[in-house]
């Protein structure tokens, strides 16, 4: 794993948007969040994956001052969660699962109440409207009640509403949620978009290729605790099953590639005239293999690499009982 890998606890907090050390919430005698640490820099997406009931929605929750942490430290754009909320609150904006838009007004009229809840003078609640109606593609259907706009847009207005602030830390709580494949692609860009323009996504997500997609770094939330976080590649090669694909045309130089290679399994049907080789995909690897291929003098006639996708990891790290293996490979990552 690469060097710049490292618990979170270790990572320097200079220059984050969003850290947090110990965070910790119950609710009775069940424990949402168990100590978790979290450290996102500015100007990046910071994905928290997580079954249902993780604990996703707590930590956005107490991140944006919604409700209060039983224990732990955090500061938002720099500024102490527990003692400077109001501060907190000016920096942030947040979408929740469900959308906050008013359906019995028009989708103006929403980013005119908005402004008025920023107190903003009419003029300049009415530029950064017509602005931010323009820049969601909704300047069309801006005299239409919300009530009639398709999910999309719908989900379009909430995030243009939140941005009336002018945010540098956005949390989306899961914003795709219920919509089709075309409008979450337009909304991958729009957050690809923010981020652009510098501000920091905090996202949670239940698609595990939204995070794969657009996220700097992932957190696995699994039983209240961080159980791994890195990159999206860093995270896959925790995950065994990763190889190395050879596929040979001649069958004498496939039985040479059998004998030499003794750690490669056989496809199934010998008569594919293919191996696999374990490998977590690394250019050191997969260097390796090419390496011995070449002094052996063996051409392969294809050669694949498979690597673990973003839902091995997740099921992996969210069973209830993981393999060791991949236990003690978590430390390497967070």
């Amino acid at each position: 794993m690469p060097s710049s890998v490292m618990p979170t606890s270790e990572i320097a907090t200079s220059g984050a948007a969003v850290s947090a050390t110990g965070l910790r919430k119950s609710y009775g005698d069940k424990t949402v969040l168990d100590g978790i640490d979290l450290n996102i820099p500015a100007g990046s997406v910071f994905a928290l994956l997580g079954p249902n009931g993780a604990g996703k929605t707590t930590a956005v929750k107490i991140l944006s001052t919604l409700i209060s942490a039983d224990g732990g430290e955090a500061r938002i754009a720099g500024h102490d969660l527990a003692r400077a909320p109001q501060a907190v609150r000016a920096a942030i904006g947040v979408t929740g699962q469900f959308s906050a838009v008013d359906g019995l007004i028009t989708g103006e009229e929403n980013m005119l109440l908005m402004a008025d809840l920023h107190h903003l003078s009419k003029r300049e609640g009415r530029r950064v409207a017509a602005e931010l109606l323009e820049r969601f593609d909704l300047t069309a259907a801006a005299k239409k009640p919300a009530s009639t706009y398709s999910g999309g847009m719908k989900r379009r207005l909430d995030i243009a509403m939140t941005l009336v602030g002018n945010p540098r830390i956005i949390f989306l709580d899961e914003p795709t949620t219920g919509l089709d494949p075309r409008s979450r692609h337009n909304m991958w860009g729009i957050i690809r978009g923010l981020v652009a323009d510098g501000v920091t996504v905090f996202l949670t997500t239940q698609y595990l290729e939204e995070a794969d997609e657009l996220a700097d770094r992932i957190a696995v939330l699994n039983d209240g605790k961080i159980a791994a976080e890195g990159t999206a590649e860093e995270l896959k090669r925790l995950v065994p099953g990763g190889h190395v694909r050879l596929r040979f045309s001649d069958p004498a130089t496939y039985q040479t590639a059998v004998s030499g290679l003794g750690e490669a399994i056989r496809d199934k049907d010998d008569e594919a005239l293919t191996l696999q080789i374990p490998s977590d995909g690394s250019q050191r690897e997969l260097r390796s293999i090419l390496d011995w291929l070449d002094a052996a003098q063996i051409e392969a006639d294809e050669l694949t690499v498979h690597t673990p996708d973003l839902d091995d990891v997740f099921f992996a790290l969210t069973a209830p009982t993981a393999p060791s293996s991949l236990n003690s490979s978590k430390e390497d990552v967070r």
